[in-house]
């Protein structure tokens, strides 16, 4: 497939406005960074624009130009369609001499980056998607998964609905692979602890906003929890129309993915009381906020979630690596800076000391929050208040039940 005209005028456009980060020395070989997510569609506020502020400040923030490094970075709109990231990123990477692909929410799109991105032997740091195929059974030696996946979700949130009392569920789906996997992932952990699962409905994604037939569907279930196993405004639209039904009287609503980007856009009067997971939240500590408060005023009307902070410890974790090894190494082979990669500690203010898994498998804490009442919040977004912390070597699944084929081949 080419590229349409919209993608290919959206990456022109995007690539001219980003400058490039100049370094001291001259003639150093320049590393290129493609952020390539959602500019435009449901995920336009959980990654979108902020992905790339976020990016850039992992350049600001390493001082690129100090230490003799050459970075320019670059984005375009993969519009949640397979085929069209997996043209962007043929073209990034054989004429664009693009170097690391980024973030790349949408799973169905992410699998697909996956593939061409270990053909090409390049980098791929995913932050935006879920599905945990890309550390299991379509794994690559030239990725590493940074920020949450479906089993991470589903152990903190489903688990502790089941352990509340909520033994009974019926998910709402959105038809890809993430919302696929999130539902069987969840539905294990509810079978596991007792519960059972009454039903589903799975919505055609992208292109639905009305969800009342499907919340109906869920009601005369007369289970007690609805499980949400979508994200970004399809999650919002779902919410808000369960409310409008009065659905949230008689079921209790889990957002199984939710950011607090979505709990901004729904208000607290509408989002207050909900249970979620992120692995990172700006008021968690004083390297949170400190990180926060060099961002915002970048991003002032869409403060950083996870996915956010996940891009910019990704890269500034790469650029550490390339320090190391220097630019034209690093540049020659992806599945070798990986390698790398996993060897050094990760520590940075969004998450922390953490490590990465021989599976690519970034082991980041795990948050259950509950959303506040709004008379607890003291204010701009102060939404969430800590519930319980699943430590990363406890919050994914074990690295033997991914049946990863690189591992096991060596």
């Amino acid at each position: 497939m080419t590229i349409s005209r919209r993608a290919l005028l959206g990456t022109a456009t995007a690539a001219a406005a980003v400058p490039l980060v100049r370094p001291r020395a001259q003639g150093a070989p320049t590393i290129k960074i493609g952020v390539l997510n959602d500019m435009s569609g449901p995920y336009l506020n959980t990654g979108g624009p902020t992905s790339v502020v976020c990016c850039k400040q992992a350049l600001e923030d390493f001082g690129v130009s100090g230490k003799g490094l050459n970075v320019e970075v670059i984005n375009a709109d993969h519009q949640n369609k397979p085929d069209l990231a997996v043209s962007i990123a043929r073209q990034w990477y054989d004429r664009d001499g693009v170097d690391m692909i980024l973030d790349v929410p949408t799973s169905s799109v992410a699998l697909a980056v996956q593939g061409v991105t270990r053909e090409k032997n390049k980098i791929f740091l995913a932050s935006g998607p879920a599905t945990t195929a890309l550390t299991g059974e379509q794994c690559s030696p030239n990725f590493v998964h940074w920020t949450y996946d479906t089993y991470m979700l589903a152990k903190s949130t489903g688990g502790a609905m089941v352990k509340a009392g909520g033994d009974s569920w019926y998910f709402l789906t959105a038809d890809y692979a993430f919302g696929k996997q999130l539902q069987a992932d969840t539905t294990s952990f509810v079978q596991a602890s007792g519960g059972k699962v009454l039903g589903s409905a799975t919505y055609p994604f992208p292109g639905t906003s009305d969800f009342s037939s499907f919340l109906v569907q869920a009601q005369s279930s007369r289970a007690k929890v609805l499980g949400l196993c979508n994200a970004g405004a399809d999650t919002v639209n779902s919410i808000k129309q369960a409310r409008e039904f009065g659905i949230n009287q008689s079921m209790k609503l889990a957002a199984l993915l939710m950011f607090v980007t979505d709990v901004h856009a729904l208000g607290l009067d509408v989002s207050q009381g909900l249970n979620l997971t992120e692995s990172f939240y700006w008021d968690l500590n004083d390297r949170t906020r400190a990180f926060t408060n060099r961002v915002k005023s970048k991003t002032p009307n869409n403060w950083p979630n996870m996915v956010h902070a996940g891009c910019y410890s990704a890269t500034l974790h790469y650029l550490k690596t390339i320090a190391e090894m220097g630019a034209a190494d690093a540049k020659k082979d992806g599945a070798a800076t990986v390698a790398r990669m996993k060897k050094m500690p990760v520590d940075d203010d969004c998450f922390g000391k953490t490590l990465i898994r021989e599976d690519g498998r970034n082991l980041t804490n795990a948050y259950l929050f509950e959303v506040k009442k709004p008379s607890e919040s003291t204010g701009p977004w102060d939404y969430f208040k800590l519930i319980v912390t699943t430590p990363g070597d406890q919050a994914y699944r074990p690295l033997a039940e991914g049946h990863c084929p690189f591992i096991k081949a060596a």
